[in-house]
């Protein structure tokens, strides 16, 4: 590799990279055509135009990123980051073993991206991977290109803003953020630093995202005038009493608490916060709204090419100052763009659910995504009743299939067009709208949102809600 420093973004130096490939055929007309078995063969990836990657957060989640990105050749992983060493009780997708089954932390990180890359060895063995407890001595230490960021809600926003003002290509998982405010941040200074982004919504790259849009552009249901959203009950544990728990137990081997904690405010260390149900609590995650929200409104943003709502409220089952309730309502009112009408979009989760579409056969199953139109009924991908979707057939094809979630982001890295998720064009506005939902829920009232200028309009007390204070010595 041939670097040269030049002037930069952020006042950062940017590495000119010169490829192996370049460099060679620069140099063939003083010596010899190289054999392409020299340089790796087909599908090989010299090592001077590889994207190199840092995992930040490897719980459940981010293992199942890292392991995704290391099937690319274009990407090569570097480095891990995880405030914890290494410990069990982590979500395990493969559920037939049991949900909280998986080990995880930065150990067990670093063991498997160092084991996939051995594969490729004759010799059997890799080492390359560095592991660290915190992400800012890992950004000060390590050149990397990009970071993946699948840390707790509460800590997305910090880390994201610090790898965008070193110029790094960030994907985070969904939420962008904890909060309103922060997503607006990230968003501009996504925009700022001209990087590729993508946020872990990961059925945005879908077919199905694609036929929805297309079959509303192509007016299979008219002018829609509502959308109904619902999601099951969460996944994970629930607390079994009210407030925060009373005991104070030691904090486990190798768990930095105080990193863990990051920017949300100091409180003793307990099992019922980490590794997973952090979501449970507001301090920390967002709920099933944020959790659930940024993947299921994705395509119903980009079907009705949805802005800022002009108002939302929400209600719920009990509340409490600490947890976030078993169940939720949301509605949002989107205002009319261009020659599309005003929309209702209404949230439900926790096993909360709307009512049955009148069209829909008695013995069918009610999909979780319900688009209202003033000529019928878009439940999911499908028209309802199914003989009406067998009458249509497909909408014409007005959109280019996606190379899957993860390679979007990975092309955008490499020079490719903006990722289907990046945080500018979509993610970012995304994320404020549902988490703009737990504002007006933790308001109990409706709220009147202007949105170009991030602020409540009827309810000055309301805004303390877009945002909160950092703990000492933690910024963006």
């Amino acid at each position: 590799m041939v670097e040269s420093q030049r002037g930069s973004r952020n006042t950062q130096p940017t590495r000119v990279r010169v490829s192996r490939r370049r460099f060679v055929a620069a140099a063939a007309g003083a010596l010899a055509i190289v054999p392409r078995h020299v340089l790796g063969g087909e599908g090989h990836v010299a090592p001077s135009e590889k994207l190199t990657l840092a995992g930040i957060g490897t719980g459940g989640q981010g293992l199942q990123n890292l392991a995704t990105f290391q099937e690319y050749p274009e990407v090569q992983i570097v480095a891990v980051c995880d405030v914890n060493r290494e410990s069990g009780g982590y979500l395990s997708w493969n559920w037939t073993q049991g949900k909280e089954q998986r080990t995880a932390g930065r150990e067990p990180a670093r063991r498997q991206v160092e084991a996939r890359y051995a594969q490729d060895k004759t010799s059997g063995k890799y080492r390359g991977c560095k592991a660290y407890a915190d992400y800012r001595q890992l950004l000060a230490e390590v050149d990397v290109d990009a970071v993946m960021i699948a840390t707790p809600d509460h800590a997305h926003a910090v880390i994201a803003m610090a790898a965008l003002k070193r110029g790094k290509h960030v994907y985070c998982e969904k939420p962008l953020s904890w909060s309103v405010f922060e997503a607006r941040q990230i968003t501009e200074a996504a925009r700022k630093a001209k990087v590729a982004t993508q946020l872990g919504n990961q059925g945005q790259a879908s077919q199905e995202a694609r036929l929805v849009c297309e079959m509303i552009w192509d007016g299979a249901i008219g002018a829609v005038h509502e959308v109904q959203v619902w999601s099951p009950a969460r996944f994970w544990a629930w607390p079994t009493w009210e407030g925060r728990p009373k005991e104070t137990p030691p904090v486990p081997d190798g768990l930095d608490w105080d990193l863990w904690l990051g920017p949300a405010p100091q409180r003793p260390y307990h099992s019922a916060y980490t590794p997973w149900t952090w979501r449970n609590w507001w301090d920390f995650g967002t709920g099933l709204l944020g959790d659930l929200g940024c993947h299921k409104l994705s395509t119903v943003f980009k079907a009705l090419k949805l802005g800022h709502p002009t108002s939302v409220e929400a209600c719920s089952t009990k509340m409490d100052p600490e947890i976030y309730p078993l169940g939720v309502i949301a509605r949002f009112e989107f205002p009319a763009r261009g020659d599309l009408p005003p929309v209702t979009l209404t949230w439900y989760d926790g096993g909360l659910k709307p009512p049955r579409p009148r069209d829909l056969e008695p013995n069918r199953g009610m999909d979780d995504v319900i688009y209202l139109g003033d000529k019928g009924t878009l439940m999911g991908h499908r028209l309802i009743p199914e003989s009406r979707q067998k009458a249509y057939g497909r909408p014409p094809q007005r959109i280019p299939r996606s190379v899957g979630h993860y390679k979007e982001w990975v092309d955008a890295c490499r020079g490719g067009p903006p990722a289907g998720s990046n945080f500018v064009d979509h993610s970012g506005l995304l994320t404020e709208v549902c988490l703009l939902g737990n504002v007006a829920l933790r308001a109990q009232k409706k709220l009147l949102w202007d949105g170009p200028n991030l602020k409540v309009t009827n309810d000055e007390a309301a805004n303390r809600y877009l945002h909160r204070e950092y703990r000492a010595g933690w910024t963006l």
